[in-house]
């Protein structure tokens, strides 16, 4: 595609004179990262947290950028070098809207389904793939553990990828002969307008409690994000709400979509009710305007009722069948990292999980606390270069709500692991912990200290393999790690 062609479908304004005859080149590629650029390229800089984007168009120019964007001032060295220089009100809504473009528009051709909340995205988003695969559906899912599709998996950077790489994947998808796409939308993605050019088919809210408010500064700014999601979808998209959530009816007034609840009370239009929970799984009667029917998991803990319900709702609104989505939740293995229990012959039980809010780990220890006939052992850290308010709080919760807790690193990125260490230790009025910085070691004293019938929790990465220190990025996966030390303790 010619870059006026493209500029004019993007809406983007340029003067005819820059681009006209044959400097009207054939756009190969776009991209916010100068070390990407090549000949035929859009450079778009972008004002980030830290960078800002402008300081490289030198670099994009000496690569071969043949057109840059941006919001400043134009520089003289770009008409030098003969490469058309157009200034854009807002970087971030260019740099979607030309990527929607250049990938042909895929959302138009695949069902997009945006999963947003601060608790259980990834399992939502595996849940409703495992029933549209039941269904017969192929479907695609971009989230925190991975991007994948057509058993092809791509190593997940972000849960919600930069707009060129999100359109390209969409892109993929389609080609493939996805129908649909469901996705997990962080409030940064929203907030940076990176889902720009995205026509959503569908959007399901879990939750709302503090997070990421390194960035977000109040939760107020934080919900505002989460809700640009609801307040784009369009006529003819619907969105499931969790109705327990104390931000829901919110929500309801800021979409024009059709709305659709679940919860646990009799004002939802999704209920769960009868519930059993064990250690062995999740039982529960399911009630909607149309059927009733028994559900039953291999996940543990309510906040997984809630996940399996905001699954089954969006499911039952798009028409598929009880049939298929009782068997899916049924044949539902988990999640890698949300509750993962580690199979290993002992006498007590193991988990790792990524819960790494105060929301998250309250929600999982009291999930545990159900089933537990012993005591509960925590490890977890907090992480570096992030908000530094829920650190003590999530001291508290676990000082309040586990047995023992030892106190380790999590990604400690640039700060201290003492001072992040200390900042949790703010939130513990009891003596019922210590502290081993060694995340490994850590996790070796947990399982030496576990008598039978206990449960060690292993809180924080979950899925991730990696432990990030200063500005190095170390192999460490807490569930080897558990397995390693159980050979070593002989189990």
């Amino acid at each position: 595609m010619k870059i006026s062609t493209l500029f004019k479908r993007s809406g983007i304004k340029f003067p005819s004179e820059k681009i006209s005859g044959a400097n009207d080149f054939e756009v190969k590629g776009i991209t916010c990262n100068s070390d990407c650029v090549r000949e035929g390229f859009i450079f778009v800089a972008i004002k980030g947290n830290l960078l800002d984007g402008s300081r490289f168009l030198p670099q994009a120019v000496a690569k071969g950028a043949s057109a840059v964007l941006l919001e400043g001032k134009i520089p003289v060295f770009t008409q030098d070098n003969k490469t058309i220089a157009v200034k854009v009100k807002d970087a971030r809504l260019a740099l979607a809207r030309l990527s929607a473009e250049f990938y042909g528009n895929p959302c138009r051709k695949i069902k997009v389904v945006g999963v947003t909340g601060t608790n259980g995205k990834t399992t939502v988003t595996y849940l409703i793939e495992e029933i549209l695969r039941q269904a017969g559906y192929a479907a695609g899912v971009i989230g925190t553990v991975n991007y994948r599709f057509c058993h092809k998996f791509i190593p997940a950077k972000n849960t919600t990828p930069e707009p060129v790489q999100l359109q390209s994947l969409l892109s993929q998808m389609r080609n493939a002969g996805c129908k649909f796409c469901i996705m997990e939308v962080s409030s940064h993605a929203l907030d940076q307008e990176r889902i720009e050019g995205i026509d959503f088919h569908s959007a399901i809210f879990t939750n709302l409690t503090q997070d990421h408010l390194d960035y977000h500064r109040t939760m107020e700014n934080y919900f505002q994000a989460k809700c640009k999601i609801f307040r784009r979808l369009k006529k003819g998209a619907f969105a499931i709400i969790n109705n327990d959530d104390s931000y829901a009816q919110r929500i309801k007034k800021m979409t024009s979509a059709e709305v659709v609840t679940y919860g646990l009370g009799e004002n939802a239009d999704i209920q769960a009710c009868n519930l059993r929970l064990s250690r062995d799984g999740i039982e529960f009667q399911l009630k909607t305007k149309q059927d009733s029917a028994v559900l039953r998991s291999r996940l543990i803990g309510i906040h997984n009722v809630y996940n399996i319900l905001a699954a089954v709702a969006w499911a039952r609104e798009t028409g598929i069948k009880i049939a298929a989505i009782q068997q899916a939740i049924r044949d539902f293995p988990g999640v890698p990292g949300r509750l993962e229990r580690i199979n290993a012959k002992t006498q007590f039980s193991i988990f790792v999980d990524y819960a790494h809010t105060e929301d998250a780990l309250r929600n999982v220890l009291c999930n545990l606390r159900q089933i537990c006939e012993g005591k509960i052992i925590t490890v977890f850290g907090c992480g570096g270069d992030r908000d530094k308010s829920k650190r003590p709080k999530m001291g508290r919760v676990v000082s309040e709500m586990a047995d023992y807790a030892i106190i380790t690193n999590d990604n400690p990125r640039s700060e201290s692991p003492s001072s992040i260490i200390a900042d949790i230790r703010k939130g513990i009025s009891g003596r019922n912990f210590r502290v081993i910085t060694d995340r490994r070691k850590a996790i070796l004293k947990s399982l030496s200290l576990a008598k039978p019938q206990d449960i060690v929790l292993i809180a924080g990465k979950g899925h991730e393999n990696y432990q990030i220190i200063k500005d190095k990025v170390l192999h460490f996966d807490d569930r080897e790690v558990v397995r390693e030390c159980l050979e070593y303790l002989k189990y």
